[in-house]
């Protein structure tokens, strides 16, 4: 048990770089998986387990390269690894809130296999290696597959109605709640490997540069005030970029790094960038729009801000 946790462990350090995460440094991720073993399990201990270090070390790597990678179809080789990591994260109290994040997230490995397998080349012509990564109008097609028969989750019946009700006082469109449903389903216990905290994932410094305090108590926790931070969190990035689809980038992969491609490519959509995006960023996009039309049956296009 205590070799999958090891294991566990280095994938929550090195998963994908969450909400408003701008740069993660692949040494650093390597050093913090280093450092949690060192204080955990001595070598011995290891040794002892049957754990080959080399071993684990190489595995994470591997997680670190297709996590924070553009390749979206690696993700869907993750996903027998993350469905035995899953129960082991719920058994123990301290990694239940990762447990949370993770469960949130594993239909990013279901959704990435299906596209991989969706791939389709004439028998006489070999396909090009690598593939070409799917394309932002065809990923937006397999999520609204995906979910358009998932029911909401089961808090969403109390939260969605005060929800929605925050963020039209923040003067941002209340159909935009569900991406709570994307970051968290609707579990403010969630947290994710990279530090993101609460039903609507907020990073340290956005929380504070919004107001919240993480200390003495983390008021990313409390549904209303993170609520309330998110929204206004996002009325900033969709003023600054104009459009929701790289709000939303921006919100999961960091908006200095959505506006340096934008930029760089002398583009103006999220179209345009997304193959070089991080991985979870372009299927999060997407899965976002999915998911409000499922639930709310409009168009992420079609919303506005509200005005008055």
């Amino acid at each position: 048990m205590k070799s999958v946790l090891v294991i566990a462990s280095g994938l929550l350090v090195a998963t994908p770089v969450a909400a408003q995460q701008i740069e993660v440094d692949p040494d650093e991720i390597i050093q913090s998986v280093e450092a949690w073993a060192q204080d955990n399990l001595d070598d011995r201990g290891l040794d002892e387990l049957g754990v080959d270090k080399d071993r684990v070390r190489g595995f994470l790597a591997e997680l670190r390269q297709r996590f924070h990678g553009t390749y979206v179809y690696d993700l869907g080789a993750l996903k027998e690894t993350a469905a035995q990591i899953l129960p082991v994260l719920q058994n123990f109290e301290e990694t239940r809130p990762y447990a949370v994040w993770l469960q949130t997230h594993l239909d990013y490995f279901d959704v990435a296999e299906e596209l991989r397998r969706a791939v389709k080349f004439p028998p006489e012509k070999p396909p090009p290696s690598p593939l070409p990564g799917p394309s932002p109008q065809f990923q937006r097609s397999v999520w609204v597959g995906e979910l358009k028969t998932r029911l909401p989750p089961p808090p969403a019946a109390d939260c969605v109605p005060r929800l929605k009700q925050i963020f039209a006082d923040e003067k941002l469109p209340p159909q935009l709640v569900w991406v709570a449903e994307v970051e968290s389903s609707f579990n403010p216990a969630a947290r994710s490997p990279a530090g993101a905290v609460g039903m609507f994932q907020l990073m340290p410094t956005t929380a504070r540069s919004l107001k919240l305090s993480l200390a003495p108590e983390d008021e990313r926790l409390q549904t209303g005030k993170s609520a309330r931070a998110a929204a206004k969190h996002l009325r900033r990035l969709y003023a600054r970029f104009g459009d929701w689809r790289l709000a939303f980038a921006a919100y999961n992969a960091g908006e200095n790094r959505v506006d340096s491609l934008l930029k760089k490519s002398k583009a103006r959509s999220f179209d345009a960038i997304a193959d070089r995006l991080p991985a979870e960023t372009q299927m999060y996009v997407p899965k976002i729009e999915a998911t409000v039309r499922q639930r709310e049956g409009v168009a992420l296009n079609e919303l506005k801000l509200p005005t008055g």
